[in-house]
């Protein structure tokens, strides 16, 4: 989180629709890791944060990975812009704003940061993947006690 606030603060990269879905849920993963280490359970409580861990590191796999899609789709399938995400919370149901916000727009197709030939979603992804099999390998040894 701190690096894409840096990315949108410093280098003034504006986030799209898809980049804010991933802030989101990268905080809720990140919320999940908090309170575990806070209440630190054992049992049958430690598989609960697992569960909640996986499911929004899932969540987020799946938001960043439908970005790389759209991402590396031909210029000719990509979508046109579409209203801003301000602009779709406060006019449209949130049905309505989600099912904008995942047919894409072309400002989310953008790719204008990479790093070792993947981009910002690329890594996010990456990322996701990484603290779902953290949240299940660092309760793994709290379920058998």
């Amino acid at each position: 989180m701190s690096y894409a606030l840096y990315a949108q603060h410093v280098l003034n990269l504006e986030a799209c629709p898809l980049c804010i879905f991933q802030r989101i849920a990268m905080i809720a993963v990140g919320a999940v890791f908090a309170v575990a280490a806070l209440h630190a359970p054992r049992g049958a409580r430690a598989r609960v944060y697992a569960v909640l861990g996986v499911l929004a590191a899932l969540t987020g796999a799946g938001i960043s990975a439908w970005h790389v899609r759209l991402q590396n789709l031909p210029p000719e399938e990509v979508p046109s812009c579409g209203p801003g995400l301000d602009y779709m919370w406060d006019t449209f149901p949130l049905a309505d704003t989600l099912k904008m916000v995942f047919t894409g727009s072309g400002e989310c197709a953008e790719v204008n940061w990479a790093f070792l030939g993947l981009s910002m979603p690329g890594w996010v992804l990456v990322w996701f993947v990484a603290l779902g099999a953290l949240c299940i390998v660092a309760n793994r040894g709290r379920l058998a006690r």
